[in-house]
């Protein structure tokens, strides 16, 4: 038999006078839970241990759900911040040509996406010189281009599509220098009479936009982006 080195006098009264020393510590529990045990013999069924073992597993799961929460929590609040600056920068310009090179610039920025286009469907078929001065962030285009480019029916429209692409539309894009592998695309009402809108968003990251996500901060910075505009066209 081996004989085992006695606890000194001075650990045990500070184990005694602190018990809760040794209960936080989960892998000094678990080595006296497993002593126990083997103490009790390979023939007796410990329910009371069974039972921990099953709190500490379920214990475990509730801390991962918990980090998880905290984590989605966070990354909603970054996401929040982030629209909240853009929707401030894009309602400063006094200027509809600064307006839109912001758009493509400093919002663009702000949002982390690599280019910004905004559709605008027109029955003329010639584009105007202040079209062209506004550069590549515009894109006139034919009246149900829209619908057919999110392949939506009427009425089946959803404000806000998140996908991930694998060839971008020249049409949108153009020449943009990005290679677009995902998208958020927000429609737009302009107001009555007129044609409707598309607020395009795309990245090179192919996981940045892809169906499933949250839209709700990408609709309400579309809803007050299509009050901006409504205001410039009026």
């Amino acid at each position: 038999m081996t004989s085992q080195a006695p606890i000194s006098d001075e650990l045990r009264e500070q184990l005694i006078s602190q018990p809760e020393v040794i209960l936080e510590d989960h892998d000094m529990m678990r080595a006296l839970v497993a002593a126990n045990e083997r103490a009790m013999g390979a023939n007796i069924v410990d329910l009371r241990g069974i039972a921990m073992e099953r709190l500490e597993a379920r214990l475990d799961r509730l801390e991962e759900t918990h980090r998880s929460v905290i984590a989605a929590a966070y990354e909603n609040l970054a996401g929040m911040n982030l629209i909240h600056r853009a929707v401030l920068r894009m309602l400063d310009p006094g200027d509809f040509e600064v307006f839109m090179n912001d758009l493509g610039g400093e919002v663009a920025e702000i949002l982390r996406v690599d280019c910004v286009r905004l559709v605008l469907e027109t029955a003329v078929a010639e584009e105007s010189p202040a079209v062209k001065r506004l550069g590549k962030v515009l894109v006139v285009a034919e009246p149900g281009f829209i619908s057919t480019y999110l392949g939506q029916q009427a009425h089946t429209e959803r404000p806000v599509t998140l996908r991930q692409i694998r060839e971008q539309d020249g049409q949108i894009y153009g020449d943009s220098g990005f290679w677009v592998r995902s998208e958020a695309c927000i429609r737009l009402d302009l107001g009555a009479g007129r044609l409707p809108g598309l607020l395009v968003m795309g990245a090179e990251d192919p996981h940045q936009f892809k169906p499933g996500q949250g839209t709700d901060l990408l609709a309400f910075f579309g809803g007050v982006f299509e009050r901006a505009m409504r205001r410039w066209l009026s």
